[in-house]
């Protein structure tokens, strides 16, 4: 089984990050074309990157600077791994400063990070502070934006983890921006997609925000519960959540609270 997410804008770029039970760090798979669309970025002056990313003048000026230091190869000296960096609100409620080295190595086996410059990310690949969202219409010479520049690269790659699984099923608990990078029809195994909703004013619908934060917790409750199995998550029961079956499909389950 393997969980798919979303990166998330708000990223920790401290030095040295706060659990370093996670074991020796890996490379993104991806890692050459990164620096290929690094340096298509690192060309472009802030305001460019602030028009091209919808970002204001403060962000576009932070994101410049990265993508000017931006340099493999990748250190525990000038990288983080994934799950470590990302903080997000679909982070929020992964607790992964309090894992142990188990913990990772389950995530390492069964977990992705689909992201707009790193493609595919591992919860231990190292990675640099980056602003790319999968939606950019960035032009390369592989197209006119980043669905053009991955093409099936990722989907490929995701089918090799596949074979390589117990029960080969994707649960995506990726956003709809970021799971459009993945060809669902080319993919070897079925796609189980969550839902959360919330009860308000007689009827169940989502609220984003806590829609991101139940997702985390879903792909926590994955890690902490070691769960290889579909049906198990249908116990999943964080934060008031249920699973219910009423309102379920085959591949779009649904769990209310």
């Amino acid at each position: 089984m393997l969980t798919l997410l979303s990166p998330s804008k708000t990223q920790d770029d401290s030095d040295q990050p706060a659990n370093r039970r996670y074991g020796s760090p890996t490379t993104p798979a991806f890692l050459s074309d990164a620096v290929a669309l690094a340096e298509t970025l690192r060309r472009k002056s802030p305001d460019e990157l602030a028009e091209l990313m919808h970002i204001s003048e403060d962000l576009a000026m932070l994101n410049h600077a990265r993508y000017q230091r931006f340099a493999p190869p990748f250190t525990i000296d000038n990288a983080r791994p994934a799950l470590l960096t990302f903080r997000g609100d679909v982070y929020t409620d992964i607790t992964v400063d309090t894992y142990d080295s188990a913990d990772f190595t389950f995530a390492q086996q069964h977990l992705r990070i689909l992201s707009g410059l790193y493609g595919l990310l591992r919860p231990l690949d190292l990675m640099q502070p980056y602003r790319l969202e999968m939606g950019t219409p960035l032009p390369t010479e592989r197209g006119a934006n980043l669905y053009r520049f991955w093409g099936n690269r990722l989907t490929e790659r995701l089918n090799e983890t596949l074979a390589e699984q117990e029960n080969p099923v994707v649960i995506n608990l990726a956003s709809q921006e970021y799971f459009k990078a993945i060809d669902s029809k080319r993919l070897s195994a079925p796609v189980i997609t969550p839902t959360f909703k919330e009860y308000k004013n007689g009827q169940f619908r989502t609220v984003a925000i806590y829609a991101k934060r139940a997702r985390g917790k879903m792909a926590n409750f994955i890690v902490e519960h070691r769960i290889n199995a579909p049906d198990r998550l249908k116990t999943f029961n964080e934060d008031r959540y249920e699973y219910h079956e009423a309102d379920s499909t085959e591949q779009r389950w649904v769990f209310v609270r």
